[in-house]
């Protein structure tokens, strides 16, 4: 990539002088690439052999054009103790400040990295920093809010940093068929780019290879390179009514939301009967218990067997009278719930349930709701969750924010199925080459 870089560079601009500095895991590539640094006069000293993650080799240099093609998909299982002391200890100091992805897939640390590298813009006569890193798909939508992807995300575009992202074909990689993109960031955006994503799709862009190289069968040509920095330049938003869209342009609070809790109120109706009393000494906090205890309580559960109640309050104050009759004067409060969360079923008809004035959600009626950043929640709560559920409430404890970028829901078209009789010839069609090869074999 380097030498690439520079071979592009020099040849647009013959009096351009640029100065590599690289970082490389893997043995042969480091080597190889030193042996090229040599062949275009470079400073070998600037290219190291070691572990991005756990070995930075350039803490606090800054760059002004970055480069990286991270492992996709990776896990850093291994890095892990040295990424989190990082991240816990020297916070945004360090370079993993934003947040930590899942360890199964460690290609935001490598942007984070890359991130830490770029050249700070004090003010406003600096030129700041321009990135370009290859990704898979994951790192646009996985994470939901507050988690450390979704964290990540928020942060590059809450400042401004992201400038546009590329969807190139698929099968342009050697080890790999799924679909990537470039991911541009630049921390000294030009006026008209200020607060604003651009999103250009080129998966239709291609030329097929005359041989595959591994999973690699398509290659950008001439043309393809040409029209997606066309796209860059024109900064277009295409509308995508008539031809699909092969740019877009998208505020950074698009890619927000806020995840609200939605809650209902508890309401418990409650049965006993044999079996219902078998399922409450079946409980955990019930079946530690002594097996005479557990004896007590069979026999005063069985003392309301046929009874049913639609009051929490109710019901278990006759428990308690039932226990303390049969022999547990004082039953403990992890026991009383045990019976109480044991025996409810959800009932809508049945009394709401309240503790200490305050009513009482059900878990299992628990949702979430993702609004856009751009909308009042309350309006948005009033207008889709409302008229369905007109009983619940929203938990503004639980709220979270979060970021995604759902490229491919942007750029979908719908197509519209063949019409049936056309699906009906065909089958026709099939069937009677069918029976005469058939026949064939028959004969």
């Amino acid at each position: 990539m380097l030498s690439v870089a520079y071979d592009h560079l020099v040849e647009m601009n013959p009096q351009a002088k640029p100065v590599l500095y690289g970082q490389e895991i893997n043995a042969r590539s480091y080597a190889m690439c030193k042996s090229d640094m040599v062949i275009k006069g470079q400073d070998v000293d600037n290219i190291y052999l070691g572990d991005t993650l756990v070995d930075d080799n350039f803490t606090g240099e800054h760059f002004d054009f970055l480069l990286s093609n991270p492992p996709f998909g990776v896990e850093w299982k291994t890095q892990q103790k040295a990424v989190n002391d990082e991240h816990q200890q020297r916070g945004f100091a360090g370079r993993f400040g934003p947040g930590l992805p899942r360890v199964s897939d460690g290609s935001l640390l490598f942007l984070l990295h890359l991130i830490k590298k770029m050249r700070p813009v004090r003010k406003p006569t600096d030129e700041g920093s321009r990135l370009a890193i290859v990704l898979n798909g994951s790192p646009l939508f996985t994470g939901g809010a507050g988690s450390g992807e979704s964290n990540i995300r928020r942060w590059i575009i809450e400042n401004d940093l992201l400038n546009a992202i590329i969807a190139l074909p698929i099968d342009m990689f050697y080890n790999t068929g799924i679909s990537t993109y470039i991911w541009i960031l630049d921390n000294a955006k030009a006026p008209e780019r200020k607060g604003k994503v651009q999103l250009i799709n080129a998966v239709d862009m291609y030329g097929k290879m005359r041989k595959s190289l591994g999973s690699k069968r398509k290659q950008l040509r001439d043309e393809d390179i040409a029209t997606i920095c066309k796209l860059y330049d024109e900064f277009r938003n295409d509308p995508g009514d008539d031809e699909p869209a092969l740019s877009k342009v998208f505020d950074n609070a698009d890619f927000g939301y806020q995840t609200i809790t939605v809650e209902r109120p508890l309401q418990l109706t409650f049965h006993i009967h044999p079996e219902m009393i078998e399922q409450v000494l079946a409980a955990k906090a019930v079946a530690k218990l002594p097996d005479a205890d557990q004896s007590t309580i069979r026999e005063a559960l069985t003392t309301l067997d046929g009874r049913t109640w639609s009051n929490r309050d109710k019901f278990v104050t006759d428990v308690k009278a039932a226990l303390k009759t049969a022999g547990i004067s004082k039953p403990a409060a992890p026991l009383i719930k045990a019976i109480w969360t044991t025996v409810g079923q959800h009932d809508p008809d049945a009394d709401i349930v309240m503790t200490r004035g305050k009513t009482e959600s059900d878990s299992s009626l628990r949702d979430t709701e993702n609004v856009p950043l751009s909308e009042d929640i309350d309006d948005y709560f009033a207008r889709e969750v409302l008229p369905h559920v007109p009983d619940a409430w929203i938990d503004h404890d639980k709220t979270k924010v979060g970021y995604e970028i759902p490229f491919t829901r942007h750029f979908y078209r719908y197509t519209p199925p063949r019409p049936l009789e056309e699906i009906q010839a065909d089958l026709r069609k099939l069937v009677g080459e069918i029976q005469v090869l058939l026949s064939e074999v028959g004969a």
